[in-house]
């Protein structure tokens, strides 16, 4: 079985500022173009790459950061409390963050945003 990937807020990070990690990354997306089966990344870690760029760069910054996944394969993935529970009890077993947590859910429970996404994160 082929392994998949799921983006997290600092592989994408990575990927649109050019920083380290971003040939990482960038195979990834390119794979997924290819195939025409998207990168998944939950919403809330969309929502922090929002937070970082704009405190660590701009507010206007962070607004277009917001529309890039849209230009991507990437595909982004909405929540719904149930999956929120699963995650949080998924994190109260193992050593991950709450939004990382949320993409590893099955795929049959995942509620679709936007476009298509793999878990990726960047060292």
């Amino acid at each position: 079985m082929k392994k998949s990937s799921v983006l997290d807020s600092f592989a994408l990070i990575a990927y649109l500022g050019r920083e380290r990690g971003c040939e990482s990354v960038r195979p990834l997306l390119h794979d997924a173009a290819a195939s025409g089966v998207p990168l998944p990344m939950n919403e809330i870690n969309l929502g922090e790459v929002y937070y970082l760029v704009a405190k660590e760069r701009a507010l206007q910054k962070a607004e277009e950061c917001l529309h890039r996944p849209e230009t991507l394969p990437i595909r982004v993935l909405a929540n719904a409390f149930s999956q929120v529970l699963d995650a949080a009890r998924l994190r109260a077993q193992f050593p991950v963050s709450y939004a990382d947590a949320l993409p590893s859910l099955p795929p049959s429970a995942r509620m679709p945003v936007s476009s298509p996404v793999t878990r990726s994160s960047v060292p």
